[in-house]
């Protein structure tokens, strides 16, 4: 989404005119985020705000993907969940109750306002024995002043106190992609993942078997892919060259 899509709040030119075409070949698409902090019923509202319209069950996050994973690994189970809205609603909803009492998982994904005494409670449960899962490992997130923390700088943290290193379900893991693959029944080998991070999108992308097109509207330079082992398939400007592919 971000970097693709959006930057700070604004459409990137071309992306209204992608999403029309998607709609317009009747294309099967996930706009994809690792961030947890809100439900697709509030991503949707701030895309519209961006003037893109996409609809509410064509958005997938790392929320929906941890709850889907935790919902398959232990079907009705219990987790202590250190996030917002949008990974609380998704636990809820995948059948799980939340509680601080002896869960089978803690759960850390991103807020706006990481609480001390919360991190300690999930430092002694995991000591405890509860399972250490977090919904992705971004050690840092935008705003307008500049890098805030995010998820996998605070699970760096209680991994340091507890030496348990948490399970991260999205991306760079692949699964953050199949379980959208599987959100929308497609299949890897018809389907393309367009992302504007070589870390993250393009090799999640390309370790979950699909053809990868990256943008260079987001974090990463033309200079920087020469950095990395893999490839992207197809390296453009902005999504506006991408609307012609489809």
């Amino acid at each position: 989404m971000d970097g693709v899509l959006v930057h700070e709040g604004s459409a990137i030119p071309g992306a209204s005119a992608f999403l029309a075409r998607l709609v317009e070949r009747q294309r099967r698409f996930l706009v994809l985020t690792n961030n947890s902090i809100y439900t697709p019923r509030d991503l949707r509202a701030r895309l519209h705000a961006s003037g893109l319209d996409v609809p509410e069950e064509s958005i997938w996050t790392s929320a929906l993907a941890t709850a889907q994973f935790l919902a398959e690994q232990n079907p009705g189970g219990s987790a202590y969940v250190i996030g917002e809205a949008g990974l609380t609603t998704a636990l809820h909803e995948a059948g799980y109750t939340l509680t601080e009492t002896d869960p089978d998982y803690v759960v850390l994904g991103e807020t706006r306002t990481y609480s001390f005494s919360a991190i300690t409670r999930a430092v002694r449960l995991i000591e405890g024995g509860a399972r250490f899962i977090a919904t992705n490992p971004d050690a840092s997130g935008p705003s307008l002043e500049g890098k805030l923390p995010a998820t996998g700088a605070v699970a760096a943290m209680i991994t340091k106190i507890t030496g348990r290193e948490p399970y991260y379900v999205g991306k760079p893991n692949p699964m953050m992609f199949r379980s959208a693959l599987n959100a929308i029944d497609a299949h890897s080998e018809s389907t393309v993942m367009i992302g504007d991070r070589m870390d993250t999108d393009v090799v999640a992308g390309i370790e979950a078997g699909l053809e990868t097109i990256l943008v260079l509207t987001g974090s990463t330079s033309r200079t920087d892919v020469e950095r990395y082992p893999f490839r992207p398939h197809r390296t453009v400007d902005s999504i506006a060259d991408v609307v012609d592919l489809v």
